[in-house]
């Protein structure tokens, strides 16, 4: 397949993903990142989202997804019961992250994990200079109509992580069609992580 035409942010993941796992999309939208990995990696997709046009589309891809809200959880779902649990973009959009994260690390053997970054350079000189929530690429909506709920940056989430000692196994820093290294918190658009949690020893 040619990728040229496949954003970043779904080329990363694709690398991530094992061959013929299985995959829990959380807020999978329209479907093309679970359209990829099922072509490419054969992987067993299922996806949760609230729209009901983006659901239909998801149909049209021949994808399996069910109509339902993160924030009501994922009790249905056993420990374990899927190698890869995903949330690109829609962590930052749901009013109970905390359960939502833990329960995905509950469900999923990994997490993989991408928001927009509050704290990229361009969205504080918004701030600073002009007195406004900022619009940017990566955070496109105005103040009024933005799903975002939550207004996280690249270091409050590793640190987040430290404080509830889970593992980021790897992480990436986007910015555009790129990938950067140097100080993301400042000049990444995005952060994207891939993420695990070791369940408590019982004695």
């Amino acid at each position: 397949m040619q990728y040229d035409c496949v954003q970043l942010d779904h080329k990363i993941i694709l690398g991530l993903v094992r061959q013929g796992s299985s995959v829990l999309d959380l807020g999978c939208g329209k479907g093309e990142l679970m359209y990829l990995l099922a072509k490419e990696k054969k992987a067993r997709c299922q996806g949760i989202e609230i729209d009901d046009q983006a659901i239909y589309d998801c149909v049209a891809r021949g994808l399996c997804v069910f109509h339902g809200d993160i924030d009501a959880g994922l009790e249905d779902y056993t420990d374990k019961s899927f190698d890869y649990v995903i949330l690109n973009q829609s962590l930052q959009q749901v009013r109970k992250l905390e359960t939502v994260l833990s329960q995905s690390l509950r469900v999923g053997e990994k997490v993989i994990i991408g928001f927009p970054n509050f704290a990229y350079y361009k969205s504080r000189a918004q701030i600073f200079f002009h007195g406004r929530t900022p619009v940017t690429p990566s955070l496109p909506y105005e103040w009024y109509d933005t799903p975002n709920l939550h207004f996280l940056s690249i270091f409050d989430f590793t640190k987040y992580c430290s404080n509830k000692n889970i593992t980021i196994e790897q992480a990436f820093f986007l910015t555009g069609e790129k990938s950067i290294k140097l100080l993301p918190n400042l000049f990444a658009q995005s952060g994207l992580f891939l993420i695990s949690q070791q369940p408590p020893i019982r004695l």
